[in-house]
Order: C-alpha cells, then structure tokens, then sequence
C-alpha cells in the first residue's frame, strides 16, 4: 500500500538547484556567443570590402572611372543600370549599412577609398577598416577610423596577437 504523504514530484529546493546550474551556464556561454557575433560581423565587413573592390573594378572597366559613392554601384530605382547606378552590389550595402557595420566610399583622383566602421564599437565590432584602389585593407584597433596610414589587416602584428585570431584574410607570405 501506499503513504498517502509519500510525494511525487520534485521539491523547491531540487528545481532552484536546477535553475542555479541553468544560470551558470547560460552566464558562461553568453560571453563566447557575443565574441562570436563579434568576430562573424568584422569578418562580414572584410568581405563587404572585398565586393566593393570587385564592383569598383568592373565599374571602371564599364564606365572609364571608379565611383565615387555605393549608392553608384548599387542597383537602379527603376530602368536599367547605369552610371548613377550600376547594379554591382545589393541595395543592404549601397545604402551604406551592412551586418552591424557602416560604410563609407569616396572618390579620389585616380582611384577611392573605402572606411568600415562598426556600428556600435566594442558591440558590433572592435576594428575599424580602411582600403583602397590598391585593395590592401588596413585596421584600426581602437574606435577611430582606420586610415591610409593604418596598420595592413594581416601583417605579422596580427599574427602575434594584435588581431583577430583565425581571421578571414591570411597573413601575407614573407618574401623570399
């Protein structure tokens, strides 16, 4: 026979037990996951710029110049591509916001220059991006934007820690 007092269930005591553990791990794995969006974010921008620079190059070789802004690379309001828009990159980019970055084209005499900036920094993003006609990216580790000046995304500084690990663009091979 049964107690009737014999309980079934589990007690308070037991479920906070479970719920302690729950918060835990969930204030363990919170910061990996942010670090991981981080990282998946600037790894986007790198590859963000590297579209601009392939659109840049076949706008050039459409139209004799480079553009001078990404609204002209992006796609036309109607009608079909043209100079003020060639329809090389989707509409997210050309209105200059992409994945938790902000981006910035401008002409310059004879060629022009692309800037990425995070968003929110620290949030969106710990680096900020710079490239140009010549298509070698360059990184600001702090919140200023990256400039001509900047370090080469990928030079042995990085390699030693000063960037991501695992990034999405090789360290150069050293000359021989």
């Amino acid at each position: 026979m049964r107690n009737p007092r014999q309980r079934r269930g589990f007690s308070l005591i037991e479920l906070l037990i479970v719920i302690a553990i729950i918060l835990i791990i969930i204030t363990m794995a919170v910061p990996k996951f942010r670090s991981a969006t981080m990282h998946a974010r600037e790894t986007a921008a790198l590859v963000a710029i590297k579209t601009i620079h392939s659109a840049e190059t076949q706008y050039q070789s459409q139209y004799n110049r480079y553009a001078t802004s990404l609204a002209e690379l992006g796609p036309p309001s109607s009608g079909s591509p043209s100079p003020a828009a060639a329809d090389l990159i989707g509409s997210d980019l050309s209105q200059g916001v992409n994945k938790g970055y902000r981006f910035t084209l401008t002409g310059v005499p004879g060629g022009y220059q692309v800037n990425a900036n995070p968003i929110n920094f620290g949030t969106d993003g710990s680096m900020c991006f710079f490239s140009d006609q010549s298509m070698v990216v360059r990184v600001n580790y702090g919140p200023e934007p990256a400039t001509a000046s900047s370090r080469e995304y990928g030079a042995a500084a990085d390699a030693s820690g000063g960037g991501a690990a695992g990034s999405a663009t090789p360290a150069p091979a050293p000359a021989k």
